[in-house]
């Protein structure tokens, strides 16, 4: 999927919006900006604002001049964003936000195994997830004076198709790629139609009948809370995870236990002509400040980035050097390691320039 802009006047050059967020965002979106730096490309940054910090300063989580930049800009790196668990008038999660304003449909979460401390060996998977629906709509409402919250889920047939098709390219594109070599690529459908046969049943159906135009990519089914077993016991098996946005939120949280923690996880939001990569990780504002944020989840964001803006080659670039350093042992805290953030960016780069 390439998302460079028809009316760049040169389709090599890239504006990339930055936007750290709240906590360690501050310390590792600047590490992975170091990185793309010392590529080569020719790319201009545009630091933007939006997170908690934003909303206390301004009153907004996501300012105007921010959406306004974006409509300016190739793609976005966001940090990491703090919210609150209680409720605040006029709060909400501003990656939430730029998932529905910039129609940002999918959620690419690749999970792959490293050199690192408790990451099982030969996981490869991506889990691709629906982004704009579900539960995440946020239509809650207080009944009976408050002494019942109701929730609305949604799941369309045209966002259930959309994401479907997204997962079906995606496990053709990997096999091409040779992502599972000498294995055929499949797909498992995640729902709960069991239980809740209206929408996951409709999210079921639709990705079912997706599949029929896919006769290349085997298809199985997965009930949820079985999926988070067999996740744990046997990731090896998968390939690509297809799953509603809540299911998708938490099984690739659970995911990135398996291959060293959220540190290491990146994941992009891409939609049909816009791109905002991210780690999976929060805002750590335990270690804010500290030097010690782990900085490789954010620089293999940039490297989801470049690859869905059409630079492939550089992409890869980035991820071998990450794997070289991580296989070095140069680890930050959360690994089991003494680096700082400063340490493992310049390993990084280093790395980049010896390749």
């Amino acid at each position: 999927m390439n998302l460079q802009k028809e009316d760049a006047p040169d389709r090599r050059r890239y504006r990339i919006a930055l936007i750290p967020g709240d906590g360690i965002g501050g310390e590792v979106v600047p590490a992975a900006r170091q990185v793309l730096e010392s590529l080569g490309l020719d790319l201009t940054f545009v630091e933007l604002a939006a997170g908690w910090e934003t909303f206390q300063r301004e009153g907004t989580a996501l300012p105007a001049e921010t959406l306004a930049a974006l409509e300016r800009c190739h793609g976005a790196l966001f940090g990491a964003v703090s919210s609150p668990s209680h409720r605040v008038e006029g709060y909400t999660s501003p990656i939430i936000a730029l998932r529905r304003h910039l129609d940002l449909y999918a959620n690419l979460r690749p999970v792959v195994s490293a050199p690192v401390p408790g990451s099982q060996p030969d996981v490869d998977l991506l889990i691709v997830r629906e982004n704009t629906e579900c539960l995440y709509v946020k239509q809650e409402q207080l009944e009976d004076d408050g002494e019942t919250a109701v929730a609305r889920r949604v799941i369309t047939r045209r966002a259930s198709a959309r994401i479907a098709r997204v997962a079906f390219e995606r496990a053709r594109a990997r096999q091409a790629a040779s992502a599972r070599p000498g294995r055929s690529p499949r797909v498992t459908v995640v729902h709960k139609a069991n239980v809740l046969p209206l929408t996951d049943g409709l999210f079921r159906e639709t990705a079912l009948a997706v599949a029929a135009d896919y006769p290349d990519v085997a298809v199985e089914e997965q009930i949820v809370d079985s999926m988070a077993y067999r996740l744990i016991r046997e990731p090896q098996r998968y390939d690509v995870i297809l799953a509603p946005n809540l299911y998708g939120d938490i099984l690739s949280d659970a995911a990135a236990a398996l291959v060293g923690g959220l540190g290491l996880v990146a994941s992009a939001n891409v939609g049909d002509r816009f791109v905002v990569a991210e780690p999976v990780h929060g805002s750590a504002p335990d270690i804010a400040g500290q030097g010690i944020a782990n900085p490789v989840a954010t620089v293999r964001a940039a490297a989801l980035l470049l690859a869905a803006l059409g630079e492939p080659e550089a992409a890869g670039r980035i991820e071998r050097a990450v794997g070289r350093v991580l296989a070095d042992g140069i680890w930050t805290p959360d690994l089991g390691g003494t680096a700082r953030t400063g340490q493992v960016t310049r390993a990084i780069i280093q790395a980049l320039q010896s390749s």
